[in-house]
C-alpha cells in the first residue's frame, strides 16, 4: 500500500521512476512495515491481556484496539519525523551528487510518510477485524514458543547486564572508540566506482597529426583492446566536429569497449588494458566509463578523476611546469592515466602594424585590420541560392596570393597617398604559437590529469599535494588548483557535516517534544554512536572508503536507529506512570518491547541485504554503500540498545528518585 501510494505521488508530481527512486523505495521497504509492526504488536498484546481478565471486566475488542493504537501513536509519528529529518541533508546537495541522490531521498520520504499514514489509519481498522478471532481473544492466549524462549534468554542477559553496568558500558565505550579510530584510517572518495558494462578509452597524440596517422594509431589501439578476452567489440570515433558539445581534434580517438566478466574482477581487466595500451609510443591514454567520463568532464573539464590546474601567463612555462608535476607525482601509488595536456608549437604568420607608417600614409588601425581580415580570412558579402541550398559569397584574396609569405608582403593597400605594399605598413614574419590556449576565469591554464586505482581519492590528492610542494617550485605569478571529483567531494562533505549538526539538534528537539525531558532525550541519542559502530565495521570489511553515499548512509542511520530507543523509553515511562518501580519498569518494558524491536530490525535487515550484497550490479553502486552502512548500524544499535539504554535509564532514574 505504501509503495503504491509512493508511485502515485511520484507520478502526479511529474517525477520519473528511475534507478535512484526505486533504490529509495528499496531502502525504505524495511522501514515501511516498522510502524505497522509496532502497532499490531501492541494491539495483540493488549487483546491478550484483555482476554486474561475476568469475563465481567473484559472490554470490547474495538475499544482495546483503539486504546492500544493510541498508546503508540505519538512514538510512531515522532520516529517518522526523526527519520525524515535525518534525510533532509540530501536535499541540500548541489551539482552531480544532488541530481543523483535527491530522487532517492524523495522516494524514501514519501514512502515513509505513506507507511505512517497507513499505520495510523488502515492498520488499526484491520486489527479490529482480523485479530478479534485469533489467539489474542480466544483460547489460552499464550505467546509463541519462540517468543517465550527469546524473552527468557533476554531476561537473563538483561539482569546480568544490570548487575554489571560498568562492564557493559565500558565495553560499549571501547567499541565506540575503536570504531572512531578505525574510521580515521579510511580513505575518501566522491562517488563509488560504477559498473557500466563498458569502457570509454581516450587515446590522444600530439596536435597537428594528420587524420591518416591518427586513424592508424586508433586501429592499433583497437587491436590491443580486442586482445583482452573480456572485450569482444570496439567502436571508435577519431576527432569530433567543431559544433559538437565535446569537440575533439583529429589527434584524439574515443573508443567504447563493452565487456563481459569472465571470472576476473574489473580491476584486473583495467590493469591489463593500461599495460597493453601503454606500449603505444607518444600517446596519452585515459580509461574510464561512459557516465563516469561525462561526470569528470562536467566537474573539471577533463575526463579524469583528478585535475591539477596550473595557471599563469606564459604557455611554455605552463607546459614545463606540467611535466615537472607529472614527474613529481609519477611514483605515487594508486595513480593511473597520468597525463599532461597535449601542447605543440605550430607555424603562424605574424602581421604587426607599423604605427608610424600607418600614420604617414593616413591609414587608421580599423582600416588596416579590415584589410588584413578581408584579404586573408575573407568576408561574406552576399548569399547564393543553388539547388535549394544557400551558400555564402565570400570576398578574399586569390589563393596563390595567400599561400606564401612573399606574395602576402607584396599585396597592395589603398591609401590616401596611393597604393603601397603591405610590408611597408606592417611587419610580416613567420613564427610559431600554441595549438590551443585554454582559459578559466580569464587566466591561461594547462591541466595535469590522473585517475586512481585504489578508490582513496583524498589520499591520492594529499600525496600529490605533498609531492608537488616538495619537488616543484612555482615562479611568481603562477599557482595551482586541484579540481575534479576531489573538489566536489570536499564541497559535499562540508555541506553534509554542517547539516548533520542541525539534523541532530532537530532530532533532539523532537525527542524532547516526545518525552519533555532533556535526560531521556539524551538517553535516546545514545543510539547514534551505537549505530556508528556497526556502520564503521561494515565499511571496514568492504572497501574502507568513505564516499558521499556512505556519509549519507550514516546520517540516515541516525534517524532510523532512534526508533528502538524511543519505544523503550516510552514504555518505561508508561509503566512507571502505572505505579511500577524503576527496576521493574526497566525489566518489564524491555521484555514488552523485545518483539517489535526485533521484528522491525529483522524486516529492515531483510530488505537491505539484497541491496548490500548487490554492490557490483549495474545501477546499484550508490544504493549498496548506503544499505551496508544502515544494515551494520541497525545490527549494532539493536544489539547494544537492548542493554545500554536500560542501564543508562536505570542509572538516571535512580539518581532522580534519590533527589
Amino acid at each position: 500500500m505504501s509503495l503504491l501510494i509512493t508511485i502515485i505521488v511520484l507520478r502526479v508530481t511529474g517525477m520519473s521512476i528511475n534507478t535512484m527512486s526505486i533504490g529509495g523505495m528499496a531502502i525504505a521497504i524495511g522501514s515501511l512495515v516498522d510502524d505497522a509492526i509496532v502497532d499490531v504488536d501492541n494491539v495483540f498484546k493488549r487483546l491478550r491481556e484483555n482476554r486474561l481478565r475476568p469475563e465481567a471486566e473484559r472490554r470490547k475488542v474495538l475499544d482495546v484496539v483503539f486504546d492500544a493504537s493510541k498508546e503508540v501513536r505519538m512514538p510512531i509519528l515522532n520516529s517518522t519525523f526523526i527519520i525524515v529529518v535525518s534525510f533532509i541533508p540530501i536535499f541540500f546537495l548541489s551539482g552531480i551528487e544532488g541530481r543523483m541522490l535527491i530522487p532517492l531521498g524523495v522516494a524514501f520520504i514519501v514512502s515513509l510518510f505513506a507507511s505512517t499514514l497507513v499505520a495510523l489509519t488502515l492498520t488499526p481498522v484491520l486489527c479490529s477485524f482480523l485479530l478479534k478471532n485469533t489467539g489474542a481473544t480466544k483460547g489460552t492466549s499464550k505467546e509463541s514458543p519462540v517468543t517465550r524462549w527469546l524473552k527468557k534468554g533476554y531476561g537473563k542477559a538483561l539482569k546480568a547486564a544490570l548487575h554489571h553496568r560498568k562492564a557493559v558500558l565500558g565495553v560499549s565505550a571501547a567499541a565506540l572508540v575503536g570504531a572512531v579510530v578505525m574510521a580515521f584510517g579510511f580513505g575518501s572518495s566522491f562517488l563509488p566506482p560504477f559498473n557500466e558494462g563498458s569502457f570509454t578509452i581516450n587515446v590522444s597524440t600530439l596536435p597537428g597529426v594528420s587524420l591518416e596517422e591518427s586513424d592508424a594509431i586508433g586501429r592499433k589501439a583497437e587491436e590491443l583492446i580486442l586482445s583482452v578476452p573480456e572485450i569482444k567489440t570496439v567502436a571508435r570515433k577519431t576527432g569530433r566536429a567543431e559544433l559538437d558539445e565535446h569537440a575533439l581534434g583529429v589527434n584524439t580517438s574515443e573508443m567504447e569497449a563493452p565487456f563481459e566478466f569472465g571470472g576476473r574482477p574489473k580491476d584486473e581487466i583495467i590493469a591489463e588494458l593500461r599495460e597493453k595500451l601503454g606500449t603505444l609510443p607518444g600517446v596519452n591514454v585515459e580509461i574510464g566509463q561512459p557516465i563516469s567520463h561525462r561526470i569528470d568532464a562536467m566537474l573539471s573539464g577533463t575526463q579524469a578523476a583528478i585535475a591539477v590546474k596550473i595557471f599563469g601567463d606564459d604557455l611554455n612555462t605552463l607546459f614545463n611546469l606540467g611535466n615537472d608535476i607529472k614527474e613529481a607525482v609519477s611514483g605515487i601509488e594508486g595513480l593511473a592515466d597520468l597525463n599532461v595536456e597535449q601542447q605543440i608549437e605550430r607555424p603562424e604568420l605574424a602581421i604587426v602594424p607599423r604605427r608610424e607608417m600607418l600614420a604617414r600614409y593616413g591609414v587608421t588601425m580599423s582600416e588596416f585590420v579590415e584589410y588584413v581580415e578581408v584579404c586573408l580570412g575573407g568576408r561574406p558579402v552576399s548569399q547564393v541560392y543553388e539547388g535549394g541550398k544557400v551558400f555564402d559569397l565570400t570576398v578574399k584574396a586569390a589563393g596563390d596570393w595567400r599561400d606564401r609569405i612573399e606574395t602576402i608582403k607584396d599585396m597592395t593597400v589603398d591609401t590616401p597617398a596611393g597604393k603601397v605594399p603591405l610590408d611597408r605598413i606592417a611587419e610580416i614574419r613567420s613564427t610559431t604559437g600554441p595549438n590551443t590556449i585554454n582559459r578559466e576565469n580569464a587566466q591561461r591554464k594547462i591541466v595535469v590529469s590522473a585517475n586512481i586505482t585504489g578508490g582513496d581519492l583524498q589520499g591520492a590528492v594529499d600525496a600529490m599535494q605533498a609531492a608537488i610542494a616538495e619537488k616543484v617550485t612555482l615562479p611568481e605569478g603562477y599557482h595551482i588548483e586541484f579540481g575534479g571529483q576531489f573538489e566536489s567531494a570536499q564541497s559535499a562533505s562540508r555541506t553534509l557535516s554542517i547539516l548533520t549538526v542541525f539534523a541532530v539538534i532537530v532530532i533532539f528537539l523532537l525527542l524532547y517534544n516526545q518525552f519533555r525531558s532533556f535526560k531521556q532525550s539524551a538517553i535516546v541519542l545514545i543510539d547514534l554512536p551505537l549505530a556508528l559502530i556497526g556502520g564503521v565495521l561494515m565499511v571496514f570489511f568492504s572497501d574502507r572508503i568513505l564516499s558521499i553515499p556512505v556519509i549519507i548512509g550514516f546520517i540516515s542511520l541516525f534517524g532510523i536507529a532512534t526508533r528502538n530507543g524511543m519505544l523503550l523509553i516510552d514504555r518505561y515511562n508508561d509503566l512507571r506512570h502505572h505505579g511500577l518501580g524503576v527496576a521493574d519498569a526497566v525489566m518489564t518494558g524491555s521484555l514488552d518491547r523485545l518483539n517489535p524491536i526485533l521484528m522491525t530490525a529483522l524486516s529492515s535487515a531483510l530488505a537491505l541485504i539484497p541491496l548490500a550484497l548487490g554492490g557490483e550490479l549495474p545501477g546499484n553502486e550508490i544504493q549498496s554503500p548506503m544499505a551496508k552502512v544502515i544494515l551494520g548500524g541497525l545490527l549494532s544499535s539493536t544489539l547494544l540498545n537492548a542493554f545500554v539504554i536500560p542501564i543508562v535509564y536505570d542509572i538516571f532514574s535512580e539518581k532522580e528518585e534519590k533527589k
